[in-house]
């Protein structure tokens, strides 16, 4: 695997009708835990990095349909999971509940490159700003750290009141931070100054969960533990759609992620299932049902036509186009 491996990334739209006829076209079954975090290279979008409870990081190869790697953490546990610039460098969060410390790993030779120590509680949320190689970590000790992957002490520390959700944009210019009701929005350049913009997302102040901007940087899409999912103008601040799923009854994370022209969303669910949404509607458009009773991970393919859902197995989700009429890809 070569880290300088780039693919062309394409644009489609995606409709209501292609989404109502995807199903699982293949699935990862040997995990002996829950999947916690998974993660898509930004350029080597056919890469993707898993963690599990069962302490395993696996690196796949999705468009050859393999399992390239699997390295254990047995002394760290792994929590979070999240790429670099570089496909062989992963940086992950620990499980063990006495070292918050995270580590960039090497997975050609399973070696730690790096650790960053900053962090007093468990780390909730890492986004990665793959035009400068730097990072952001938020944790539940209420602190949100800036990172440069090529020093281990951290380069800005913001203090926030509650859990914390954070994300780059894919520019890297600009990055939000979520907690209490709220989103403020910083420039990356002088993040110092304090928020240039803080965005309300009406009146479901419960813990915030996950935060992710589209693909074209206009939209942000926030869930949280009452169950929301809020998608936002993230240039004017306005609630463009809120749906509403069942409430994760455990200290799982609802999760949702765009699709890749950023008219839908997938989410999952407190009850298991997966759904899907479109933005400009604000409707469902479909719902799979689950034996589960915790939501899946879920992360839809970067210029592709597949999501990927992660419970106790991983799935990749493609839509059946032998029933619909037409599609178009552009480039």
């Amino acid at each position: 695997m070569q880290g300088g491996e780039k693919e062309e990334r394409v644009t489609m739209e995606v409709t209501d009708e292609m989404i109502k006829t995807m199903e699982v076209g293949l699935a990862f079954r040997d995990y002996n835990g829950r999947i916690s975090s998974m993660d898509f290279h930004s350029k080597a979008t056919n890469y993707l990095v898993t963690a599990s409870d069962d302490e395993s990081i696996r690196l796949y190869d999705i468009q050859n349909a393999i399992c390239l790697k699997t390295i254990n953490s047995k002394k760290y546990g792994v929590e979070m999971v999240c790429f670099t610039t570089n496909p062989t460098l992963v940086l992950y969060s620990s499980k063990n509940g006495w070292d918050e410390s995270l580590r960039l790993l090497s997975l050609n030779d399973n070696r730690f490159v790096r650790y960053f120590k900053g962090h007093l509680d468990r780390v909730v949320a890492m986004s990665l700003c793959y035009e400068k190689d730097s990072f952001l970590s938020a944790s539940l000790d209420r602190t949100v750290l800036l990172w440069d992957l090529r020093a281990d002490k951290a380069q800005g520390l913001l203090r926030v009141q509650g859990r914390p959700a954070v994300s780059y944009d894919d520019q890297g210019l600009v990055f939000a931070v979520a907690y209490g009701g709220f989103i403020r929005m910083f420039d990356a350049r002088k993040f110092e100054k304090g928020p240039f913009d803080i965005i309300s997302v009406g009146n479901d102040d419960s813990e915030a969960n996950v935060i992710k901007f589209s693909s074209d940087g206009r939209r942000l899409l926030l869930t949280t533990k009452a169950g929301l999912i809020h998608v936002l103008d993230s240039f004017h601040g306005n609630n463009i759609a809120t749906f509403k799923v069942k409430p994760a009854v455990t200290n799982s994370t609802l999760e949702a992620s765009f699709s890749p022209d950023g008219n839908h969303v997938i989410s999952g669910s407190g009850d298991g299932s997966v759904y899907a949404w479109s933005v400009k509607s604000g409707k469902k458009v479909a719902r799979w049902g689950s034996t589960d009773n915790e939501p899946p991970l879920v992360r839809w393919a970067p210029g592709s036509l597949m999501f990927l859902t992660g419970s106790s197995e991983l799935s990749c989700w493609v839509p059946d186009l032998s029933k619909l009429g037409s599609f178009s890809i552009t480039k």
